[in-house]
């Protein structure tokens, strides 16, 4: 007789591994600096690098809970760092739980057509012969760690899990650097259009690039004390001959630091100026609007003059000044001219002619 629940609970066991396997990218074995040949099994991971000085690297691109649980359970990650790592939205970060360091990484990429910041997510469990790495968004910098620990590490820059962390916080500080550099050539084309001649308005391009750049700021700013930490060997896991190299990143994070500072400050006097520009050009239109208001106002006075005299005149009345004289209508005309000329005389001494 078949147990019912035996077998809901095999059947639940297999897709929960189906679906760990599809999320996994790879899974291999690195000792002594050179990766195992092939891929280490899901179910053999946890013992594949015991008793050796090696470790296991498993990485997950952008899995469910279900997808992480077999993995989580393998490694005893804690839970509330696995949650964080499956729906990621995180600020760059590093937590030590027992023997477990949780560290978050915000890469980013430059679209320069479009002036977009692209933010991705990694999130890293470290732990003494294991590494569990979680991806979020498009990215190679983990494609990019994997196929230089592939391809062979020297013995000297060893340095197992922590090794891991150091070269992919490395490739994401340097991307940092990269990215600004093209920000940097966006901001000195914007200066160039501002301080140019042409009366275009550039604040919503300004403004969006700003924005991008605070979004950069918030993905690299928090990065700094997980350095710090790391470069003072307060991290487990982290041999002491490590710590120069992520002295190294922290110095280029910095450098990026004042960088990015720098860039926001330049934006936020560049605005200023775009505005200023627009609010004096605006002044200008306005004041030429005003001219030419005086001046149709002015015209407009001394037609004034004869369409009243004619529209008086153009009365039909039988009793009217001046209608039996013989030198009225001279008379009328000449008044006409008078007064209009006393006028323009009048509006030129103001200057609204």
């Amino acid at each position: 007789m078949t147990d019912v629940g035996a077998g809901t609970g095999q059947a639940r066991g297999r897709a929960q591994r189906v679906g760990a396997d599809a999320a996994i990218g790879d899974c291999g074995l690195y000792t002594r600096g050179q990766r195992v040949p092939g891929r280490v099994p899901l179910d053999r991971a946890g013992d594949a690098a015991q008793g050796t000085d090696g470790f296991v690297w498993i990485g997950l691109r952008e899995p469910t809970e279900s997808d992480i649980a077999e993995v989580a359970a393998e490694f005893a990650l804690p839970a509330l760092a696995v949650e964080d790592a499956v729906h990621a939205h995180q600020r760059p970060k590093l937590e030590i739980d027992d023997d477990v360091v949780f560290v978050v990484l915000k890469p980013v990429r430059y679209v320069d057509h479009v002036e977009v910041v692209d933010v991705t997510e990694i999130a890293m469990f470290l732990r003494p012969h294991a590494v569990v790495s979680v991806r979020h968004g498009e990215g190679g910098v983990l494609r990019q760690v994997r196929a230089e620990l592939d391809a062979g590490v020297p013995p000297e820059l060893d340095f197992g899990p922590a090794g891991v962390l150091y070269r992919t916080a490395d490739r994401v500080v340097d991307a940092y650097e990269e990215a600004l550099g093209h920000i940097d050539l966006d901001v000195d084309d914007i200066e160039r259009l501002v301080f140019g001649p042409g009366e275009d308005d550039h604040a919503e391009r300004i403004y969006k690039l700003k924005q991008e750049v605070a979004e950069f700021r918030r993905a690299m700013l928090p990065l700094q004390r997980p350095l710090e930490r790391l470069a003072a060997g307060e991290v487990p896991h982290v041999p002491e001959a490590a710590r120069p190299y992520f002295r190294d990143v922290l110095d280029h994070l910095l450098r990026a630091v004042d960088a990015i500072e720098v860039i926001d400050r330049q934006l936020t006097d560049v605005l200023q100026a775009n505005t200023a520009r627009v609010t004096t050009g605006q002044s200008r239109v306005a004041l030429r609007q005003n001219e030419d208001m005086r001046k149709i106002s002015a015209w407009a006075a001394i037609a004034l003059v004869p369409t009243a005299i004619a529209g008086i005149y153009g009365m039909n009345f039988d009793h009217m000044p001046e209608l039996g004289t013989r030198y009225g209508y001279y008379v009328v005309l000449a008044v006409i001219v008078g007064a209009c000329l006393t006028l323009h005389r009048a509006f030129r001494r103001n200057r609204w002619l």
